[in-house]
């Protein structure tokens, strides 16, 4: 490769996004998969679907060997202008109401002294009934 390297911008990468047509933007370079299509062992939807992208955490995950990795050279077109990559944000979960323990126990406190009196009035019904003689005739 002599010479300067050609750099593109993620907007002149995006417009490649088809299967005649299918460039890659993967660690800061550009690639042309086109060829490489029909003989991706994930299929060509895999690659297609990381177009017009900074498709480097897809490469990644995946766990390409070394020899895809050196094979990725013969299909270099340049670089990509890391500018025109949009940053990646950070998720962010939203904020939960926080468990006050405290409150949990004054909550069980509670109940109890409503349900216990319940529960020993229902008992001492329930011995009553049942003790009961029944009435002489």
């Amino acid at each position: 490769m002599g010479g300067e390297r050609k750099v593109y911008t993620l907007a002149d990468v995006s417009q490649h996004n088809h299967a005649k047509d299918c460039w890659l933007v993967i660690e800061g370079k550009v690639y042309n998969v086109t060829k490489f299509l029909e003989d991706h062992p994930g299929g060509d939807d895999v690659l297609l679907s990381s177009t017009g992208k900074d498709a480097t955490d897809d490469f990644m995950d995946v766990g390409h060997s070394s020899t895809a990795q050196a094979m990725m050279e013969e299909f270099y077109v340049g670089d990509i202008d890391t500018s025109t990559i949009p940053t990646k944000t950070k998720y962010t979960p939203p904020k939960q109401p926080h468990y006050d323990q405290d409150k949990t126990s004054e909550f069980v406190v509670k109940l109890l002294q409503f349900l216990v009196p319940l529960l020993i009035l229902g008992l001492a019904f329930g011995v009553r009934y049942y003790t009961k003689t029944p009435a002489s005739s």
